[in-house]
């Protein structure tokens, strides 16, 4: 029922991103595609980056990007650092590698290198309780079995604790700082018990940052400047709530929010910066003579933490770094970790076993997809330059459908949830149709025991469209939970949980109606915010003004008549909903939010 983090849609975007592309026409790019050369000497990155710069011109006129950032680093060589479009297009100043931008997410990986700097030097052990190392700190569980939240688990993102703390996270407004989210956190739950399953936090990578400033004795952002960018040669990189850069939305500047939780999301660099902390770890933490840290800890960093999770399935995760989510086949290790704010965004990628890496960074909203499709083609394009791997051609599309029986299609009807939400599934004429965020999806049985998808234009017309094709869906149950499996070549992640109604209290029913969030300027604010019952399920459901034509629509489980669940497995679900009287109106807390029952 409220705004959640936008990394939490990232591992389903090539399943849904494609509604859009359906009823859109691209332009395109009338430049014709540079000819690859038929010979390639080692090194020679010419045709890389003639194949990268069509590709960027294209992608940032297809999507209305006013500027972007890159630089792509062989070793401790920077093969090439270019800007492109505007930094400023009032002023006409041209994007270049010295750019800032704001870089958000990727800081997650600079506050867990930081981290582990301090456990090299005996200040921190990650495998203690996170309150050894911050005192005052603890949270509310239901839980008795599963471990402690440590620094470990927070940075590879199965802490359990909540994946925001929502109240001043964003704002127009100075925000207050993040290590009061120390206090305000003692009275929410965890959403699941600790090493239970992948699920993103913004919230506990922040309270890792205050265990650093506590530990460091001095502001967060001064140590991480003493401790890394000065000796890295990073000038221009800082944590900052709200730079004073130009950001966009389709060629229109648009007003910055400011976010409060530096650790997390608050980077604020340049490519070329970025480049410096690339190549030092290719160096495996030394800048000259000077080891900032130890090889056996980057290596740690780069190492799958969650291979014993059963509701992980093939999704990897390091320390800091995502280990799946970008697909480079034959390349050994695929690190990387995007930048996701409403107005900018970035992507770093690395290939440390061949010590390739690149980083692209944008100041638009519209450019979240551009800045994964850049780093990734030009990766591949480089990984082949060096080693000569090239990538396989893609696998021809089985076309083994089979036909089922109805009362095998209707075993399937429910409701399911998954990160981008609610799906509802139901059968069709010798198929599933799956209706998720306002569009319908075919669900095509094939002999292998998994659905093909196509998509239904107009929600009628099933279409073939070739971002779906190699994607399938199965239903398993894993540790309990029946679940829909996604699979993406070789890989295959947790797409969804099939959800049960359960009887809601009497009380409960007082509280289905329209809401408005209560004296919290979120920066942020959904246009529309609702408590529904359907099918005997209560159904949050928002709409944002700032992103049109989405719905994010969650299922609630009562635990009693006044304690509601989100339902699901992963980022965002599991978290409690607090149903209040406050005299004569309803009250629904979440997330240190308050929201108010309009009166009819």
């Amino acid at each position: 029922m409220t705004a959640s983090d936008p990394a939490r849609f990232r591992p389903l975007q090539r399943l849904l991103a494609v509604s859009l592309a359906l009823v859109l026409v691209s332009t395109g790019c009338s430049t014709p595609t540079p000819a690859r050369p038929l010979e390639q000497q080692a090194g020679d990155y010419r045709y890389t980056l003639a194949h990268t710069r069509w590709l960027i011109d294209r992608e940032m006129a297809d999507n209305k990007v006013t500027g972007l950032s890159i630089a792509l680093v062989d070793d401790q060589h920077v093969v090439w650092a270019e800007g492109f479009g505007h930094e400023d297009a009032e002023s006409r100043q041209p994007a270049t590698s010295q750019t800032p931008y704001r870089l958000g997410s990727i800081a997650k990986v600079l506050t867990a290198t930081a981290a582990m700097q301090l456990a090299e030097q005996g200040r921190l052990d990650i495998d203690r309780p996170l309150s050894d190392a911050l005192p005052g700190f603890s949270v509310r569980s239901r839980y008795d079995r599963g471990g402690d939240i440590t620094p470990r688990n927070i940075m590879h993102h199965h802490s359990g604790l909540p994946s925001n703390y929502l109240r001043g996270m964003l704002t127009t407004d100075t925000p207050e700082p993040f290590t009061r989210l120390v206090s305000a956190v003692q009275d929410e739950y965890v959403a699941y018990p600790p090493d239970f399953i992948f699920s993103y936090s913004n919230l506990a990578v922040t309270l890792l940052g205050a265990a650093i400033e506590r530990i460091a004795g001095q502001p967060y952002e001064s140590h991480l400047a003493a401790s890394l960018f000065e000796p890295l040669g990073m000038t221009q990189t800082r944590f900052d709530p709200k730079p004073a850069l130009k950001v966009y939305d389709k060629h229109r500047p648009i007003e910055p929010l400011a976010l409060r939780d530096l650790p997390s999301g608050g980077l604020v660099s340049t490519v070329d910066d970025m480049s410096r902390f690339m190549r030092w770890v290719f160096a495996e933490g030394r800048v000259g003579e000077r080891e900032l840290l130890g090889a056996g800890s980057l290596a740690e960093m780069l190492r799958p933490q969650n291979t014993q999770i059963p509701l992980d399935m093939g999704f990897r995760v390091g320390l800091g770094w995502l280990l799946s989510g970008i697909e480079i086949r034959n390349a050994g290790t695929v690190a990387s970790h995007g930048g996701t704010l409403l107005d900018s965004h970035s992507m770093m990628v690395i290939l440390p076993d061949h010590k390739l890496g690149v980083i692209v960074a944008s100041n638009s909203a519209s450019s979240q997809g551009v800045v994964k499709t850049i780093a990734t083609e030009v990766l591949k394009l480089a990984l082949e330059a060096k080693t000569g791997i090239r990538q396989p051609d893609p696998l021809p599309t089985a076309q083994d459908e089979v036909v089922l029986p109805r009362e095998h299609l209707e075993s399937y009807a429910a409701w399911y949830d998954s990160m981008v939400g609610l799906i509802r599934v139901d059968p069709g004429s010798n198929a599933l149709d799956a209706r998720v965020m306002g569009h319908t999806l075919q669900l095509k049985p094939r002999a292998s025991g998994q659905f093909g998808l196509r998509y239904k234009l107009f929600g009628m017309i099933p279409v073939q469209v070739s971002a779906f094709d190699g994607i399938r869906v199965s239903r398993a149950r894993v540790a309990g939970h029946n679940v829909l499996v996604g699979h993406f070549g070789d890989d295959t992640m947790l797409v969804g949980e099939q959800l049960r109604p359960t009887p809601v209290p009497q009380r409960l029913l007082d509280f289905v109606g329209e809401y408005e969030v209560v004296g919290q300027p979120l920066g942020i604010m959904p246009d529309r915010l609702a408590l529904r019952l359907e099918d005997g399920m209560l159904v949050g459901e928002c709409t944002f003004s700032q992103l049109p034509g989405f719905v994010l629509r969650v299922g609630l489980k009562p635990l009693s008549d006044s304690e509601l669940l989100i339902q699901g497995l992963g980022t965002g679900k599991g978290e409690t909903i607090i149903a209040s009287n406050q005299g004569e109106e309803r009250v629904l807390l979440f997330s240190g939010l308050e929201l108010r029952k309009k009166l009819n």
